[in-house]
């Protein structure tokens, strides 16, 4: 029986999507129907109940996916076993950040990983935090770091450090000879805001709720998808925001923003988020040292 086709079914079976699973494949969806097909026809049997465009697993296929889950944790096993025989570390890992982290933190980290080991090649795949924890949840990646707070409890998720936000102006600005503001003062002018699932977006409605404001009282004038398209924007006088303040660095010492200290402080978790899996990959175990110990070396970073 071939590899290939069980890692497809398996796929398939646990996004229950063809679609999905072509995706996270990278294959397209009638070379996944394919080889579910030829894993049918090996079974001499239905894996997949399909019907209104929806698929779920038959008896045999919930047999299978049990046994595809053991045989691919034996694999790990065994895979793990010879490298630590051998010593040798590598293998492909694929990584997913939230944009803040993926442009101002990870850089630095993947950077001093990939002198450390070079044999592990390491996919970097971006996305808002919503998307992200989605991402580690459907097993498309092995590895989530984000900038908001994790629901799921079936989640691993370990605090790296911890970021502060502050609020930024351009240099002409009403607010710009203050050294600390309320959200309060913020409301009178225009809003430059994150779009909906992002990490920076959500600690900034609890904020707001925390303070006895609401979302609504906010005067949005736009929402965009990056920390340097915000900054372009406040840079251009079209409004006021809440970044991170590791994003702006550059800026402050070319004096085209001022930033705001917020009263009360604004605190949010870099967090890893991952699977609660048994055996994973050895350069998997080997990046969470590594990272664990970044966050600690950098942990009074801002």
């Amino acid at each position: 029986m071939a590899d290939r086709r069980l890692q497809v079914f398996h796929t398939v079976a646990r996004l229950l999507s063809f679609t999905k699973a072509a995706e996270s494949l990278h294959m397209t969806q009638p070379a996944v129907t394919f080889q579910v097909r030829q894993l049918e026809e090996y079974f001499n049997t239905r894996l997949f109940d399909r019907t209104h465009n929806r698929i779920s697993l038959t008896d045999a296929g919930e047999r299978v996916y049990e046994y595809a889950a053991q045989i691919f944790d034996l694999y790990a096993k065994m895979d793990n076993a010879v490298r630590d025989m051998t010593g040798e570390i590598s293998g492909i890992l694929i990584i997913g950040a939230s944009t803040t982290i993926a442009e101002y933190m990870l850089p630095s980290l993947l950077g001093d990983f990939k002198k450390e080991y070079p044999d592990v090649n390491v996919h970097l795949k971006v996305s808002n935090s919503d998307g992200i924890v989605s991402m580690v949840e459907n097993n498309d990646i092995d590895l989530g770091v984000v900038e908001a707070p994790v629901m799921n409890k079936n989640l691993v998720v370990e605090n790296c450090r911890h970021d502060r936000l502050v609020a930024i102006v351009p240099p002409r600005h009403a607010l710009a000879g203050k050294k600390k503001v309320k959200f309060s003062d913020l409301l009178d002018h225009a809003f430059i805001a994150r779009e909906e699932g992002s990490g920076t977006r959500e600690v900034i409605e609890e904020y707001l709720a925390g303070s006895g404001l609401k979302a609504a009282d906010l005067t949005i004038a736009m929402e965009l998808g990056s920390p340097e398209a915000i900054k372009g924007a406040v840079e251009a006088s079209m409004g006021v925001s809440i970044v991170s303040e590791v994003t702006i660095h550059k800026e402050l010492q070319l004096g085209t923003l001022v930033a705001l200290e917020l009263d009360p402080p604004l605190e949010r978790p870099f967090s890893f988020v991952h699977q609660k899996q048994k055996f994973r990959q050895r350069a998997m175990d080997e990046l969470l040292d590594f990272a664990r110990a970044y966050c600690q070396s950098h942990k009074d970073d801002s």
